[in-house]
Formats: structure tokens, sequence, C-alpha cells
């Protein structure tokens, strides 16, 4: 908790002029295209991890494929997931994320920033429109992050269920299925921390499961392998 109060006050002058920043993008579309939204949302992330001592190693970027759309799923542990993931993944993509959540203090005009797809996860409309928006998306070439756990407790690094309809995106557009690990990301803004010591998380892209791989397997079947691959991958190298 104290990191999280520690960031969010020492950058509060950076926080307002990108949210100021957001609003005149805003109102200016046709001047900034995906990848230079991308650019500055990276940037704000560094600042962020700079004020905070944190650091993020990756690992596997090598199976990231190289073109076209694709879905990255991954275990979620807390506020800085996706964040961890973006500061280490260098190609633009975007996040789906709970409606609800979306419209909190700063992660509005950052969803805003990235073009996010947000999801009311209590209406069965929001959840088909956000579902075919995404495959749209990917199969025009964008990249999304999708958390399958649906939202994060005190599991750290275990994991909870994954939601097998979570996958329907990715198995609907036919998208390469990318599984990534995160490790000690709760650390970062703990709530139950109040240490401001240097933290180091960990982005593990795994090796990705192309449509021929699984097109004759269920979406449960497939949220178990990948779920699978992901635990095997916290159990050897988490600390």
């Amino acid at each position: 908790m104290l990191r999280l109060f520690f960031v969010c006050l020492i950058s509060l002058p950076f926080i307002i002029y990108y949210m100021l920043k957001v609003v005149y993008i805003e109102k200016h579309d046709k001047s900034y295209d995906e990848a230079r939204r991308y650019k500055i949302a990276r940037h704000m992330i560094a600042i962020m991890k700079n004020n905070g001592g944190i650091k993020t190693k990756a690992f596997g970027t090598e199976n990231l494929p190289e073109h076209g759309g694709y879905v990255m799923f991954a275990n979620h542990q807390g506020k800085y997931d996706t964040l961890g993931i973006i500061s280490v993944h260098k190609k633009p993509c975007t996040i789906l994320i709970d409606e609800k959540r979306s419209h909190l203090l700063f992660a509005n005009e950052f969803i805003t920033l990235l073009k996010g797809c947000r999801m009311d996860k209590t209406n069965i409309r929001s959840q088909i429109k956000a579902i075919y928006q995404i495959i749209q998306e990917v199969s025009n070439g964008r990249r999304y992050i999708v958390f399958p756990e649906g939202g994060y407790k005190e599991n750290h690094n275990t994991l909870q269920d994954f939601l097998p309809g979570a996958f329907k995106c990715a198995i609907k557009s036919k998208s390469p299925i990318v599984p990534v690990a995160l490790i000690n990301s709760y650390k970062v803004f703990d709530l139950t921390s109040w240490s401001l010591l240097p933290v180091t998380t960990q982005v593990h892209f795994l090796k990705p499961l192309y449509y021929d791989d699984y097109k004759e397997l269920s979406s449960q079947e497939i949220s178990s392998i990948v779920k699978e691959k992901i635990n095997e991958t916290i159990l050897q190298y988490a600390s």
C-alpha cells in the first residue's frame, strides 16, 4: 500500500500532465495512431517504474508471433499486471477490462489512451459486444491482453480458476493464443505491504497455441492447457 501512495504522490505532476494530454489526444484522435498512443503509454509506465523502484524482467519474447494479431492470456495478481506486460511488450497491444474498474481514477485515462475494450461482467449484451469487438480487432491485427481468472484476490503466485469463456475471442478469430505467466507482480502494489524496497517482477511469454493446435479442442480444454502451462512456469521460476 505504501508504494502505491508513494508512487502516486511523487508522480502527481506527471499524472496531471498525462491526464490532460489524454484529453487532448482524444480531441485530436486522427493525429495519434496506435503506435504513437502506445509509445506514450509505455513512457507513462517507465516514469512510474522509476519512481517506484520497480523492475520487470521479460522472458520468451521470441515466442511472440511476428505478424498479425494475437491474444495474450495471463494470470492475474494485482494492479501492476497490465503495466508489467506492456512495459516489456514492444509492439502495441491493448486490454480487455471490467467496465467498473476501467473508470477508476488514472485507469480510465490509461484505457482510453490504449483504446481498450470495456466489458460489464453483469450484462450479457456487454459481454457479447466485447467478444465480437475483440474478434474483429484481433482479426485486423490488434493484440490483446485478457485475464481469464476474471479478477484477482490475494492469490499471489498461485492461480484461481480460469473462465473458459474468456478464450472465445481467440477461438472465434482463429488467432494465436499466447500464455503469459506473471511472477511476483502482486508485490508491486501489495495492499498489505508497507515496504518501499526495490521490487522485481517477471513476465514470461510462453510458446503460443496456433489455431491448428487447438481447433479441435473445446474452450474448457484450451483453458486447462493454458492454465497448466502458466502454472508450470510459476512453479519453476517463482521464489
